[in-house]
């Protein structure tokens, strides 16, 4: 029962919700990603390689050997440089966005946080915080006052 009433609080906090909207658009931009990297961006580099696919692309170290039959009696050896370079794109590509993703959101963050900026709301918390510290700052100049006319 207590491990009832503990999920319970954990999915009322909104943590659960926030989890899942961040899996579902992660899920989604990776397609995205992964899209415009094997659709948009690699085609063109393939050009460049003799026009043939990156994903094909390996250095062959031992090539394979078959039997008059035709049967592969010995596997090919390789070294597939060319999916790593799809994988260390894709990587290039989800980073860079994320990053301006956070820049984006960073600079939404100051802006809100700055209590005299009136054309976005600032959270009730930095406004309390900076009410806080006015009165502070004002009981302070109060007290240096009468501590030089007691003086």
């Amino acid at each position: 029962m207590k491990l009832i009433k503990e999920f319970k609080e954990f999915a009322v906090k909104g943590n659960m919700v926030d989890m899942a909207i961040g899996i579902i658009i992660g899920a989604s931009f990776n397609k995205v990603i992964d899209v415009l990297a094997k659709q948009v961006m690699l085609p063109p580099l393939s050009l460049l390689s003799k026009g043939s696919n990156f994903q094909n692309q390996k250095l062959v170290l031992r090539e394979a050997v078959t039997n008059p039959e035709g049967t592969v009696t010995i596997e090919e050896v390789a070294i597939a440089y060319g999916r790593l370079f799809e994988v260390f794109l894709d990587f290039i590509i989800i980073a860079f966005t994320v990053f301006i993703v956070v820049k984006f959101m960073n600079r939404l963050k100051t802006k809100a946080q700055d209590v005299k900026d009136k054309t976005v709301v600032t959270p009730k918390d930095i406004e309390l915080l900076s009410d806080l510290k006015s009165l502070m700052k004002e009981q302070n100049e109060l007290l240096k006052t009468a501590s030089k006319k007691a003086s």
